[in-house]
């Protein structure tokens, strides 16, 4: 993995020291809303083993983003191989770098190492029908709805009856962007 340089933001290879980052972030009620529903369960939070906790600080496609201006911890940013020539980006960034364009500056980064560096021909990135934010970042750096799909959860959190939105780019359709 390299190191990806955007004008705000460095996104550099995840590792073990980046673990308090990721459980202050991941600990967040409003950050893992539509994940989890916020629902963490702070009396069993182990920093060296947490069991909620992805990224752990060691996965070989997270990248750790910090601001250019003061190396403080935004957020990390995932490109995670779903065969050979395809690739799914995750992102999950602190409150306070919500709305400021992060997100997509960061997941544009991504994509192109994506499509320049790591060979893929499509990058998707999956997120709930009402994650109305997530679903900017993805419309904002180019990607296209493809389909919602109804799943079956066995405790299903709020709006998850409105399903599972899977957004798509080729990179074909990045080249003439």
């Amino acid at each position: 993995m390299i190191v990806l340089n955007t004008t705000r933001l460095t996104l550099s290879p995840c590792n073990p020291r980046d673990r308090g980052d990721f459980i202050r972030l991941e600990t967040d009620p409003e950050v893992m809303r539509f994940l989890n529903n916020g629902a963490v369960d702070h009396s069993r939070i182990d920093p060296a083993n947490a069991p909620f906790l992805m990224p752990r600080g060691n996965e070989p496609n997270v990248w750790t983003a910090r601001g250019n201006a003061d190396d403080e911890f935004v957020g990390w940013f995932c490109l995670s191989p779903k065969g050979r020539a395809v690739a799914e980006i995750g992102y999950r960034l602190r409150r306070k770098a919500w709305g400021q364009g992060l997100a997509s500056e960061g997941a544009a980064a991504l994509i192109g190492w994506g499509f320049e560096g790591g060979g893929y021909d499509s990058i998707v990135a999956h997120t709930m029908a009402v994650n109305q934010g997530s679903r900017r970042v993805m419309e904002k750096i180019g990607m296209k709805h493809t389909r919602t799909d109804f799943l079956d959860f066995p405790d299903p959190i709020p709006g998850t009856e409105h399903g599972e939105v899977t957004y798509e780019l080729s990179h074909s359709e990045w080249v003439g962007i």
